[in-house]
């Protein structure tokens, strides 16, 4: 699976106008699904993020996880992490299937929440308008497979 996180202080997805998912401060997840994979990326990611430590200590440092801080998570399906951008126009067959992609994005939430991260979701396959303010700016590229 591959996941593009993002510090935030506060992030939003929209459908048709309307707020269903929010968080902060914590996480913005981007999450994909790819062909191959399984229950076992999924939970493997999200323990990744749960522990990963992005967050300033009282130092200053990078030094604590979301759940360290109490935060929570946004967590949007973003099928467009399996682009190919060999040409001009990224090509997504090595995306999971649709019916794959929503299952598995759904284990990952839920894994994350089992991690401990209260999580809040888009909808899969809706068109999304997703905000957010970055902290830091603190993005991170995340992939089961590298």
């Amino acid at each position: 699976m591959r996941a593009l996180i993002q510090r935030i202080s506060e992030a939003a997805v929209r459908v048709d106008g309307e707020v269903v998912g929010q968080s902060g401060p914590g996480l913005l997840v981007l999450v994909c699904a790819m062909r191959e994979d399984t229950e076992t990326q999924a939970a493997k990611l999200a323990a990744k993020i749960a522990k990963m430590r992005i967050f300033r200590d009282e130092a200053g440092k990078m030094n604590l996880s979301v759940r360290d801080i109490g935060g929570t998570a946004l967590v949007v399906s973003q099928f467009t992490l399996a682009a190919e951008t060999k040409g001009n126009r990224p090509g997504f067959s090595t995306a999971a299937a649709p019916e794959i992609g929503k299952a598995l994005y759904e284990s990952f939430t839920q894994r994350l929440i089992d991690e401990g991260v209260p999580c809040e979701t888009g909808i899969f396959g809706a068109d999304m308008k997703v905000s957010l303010i970055n902290d830091g700016p603190v993005t991170i590229w995340l992939d089961t497979e590298t």
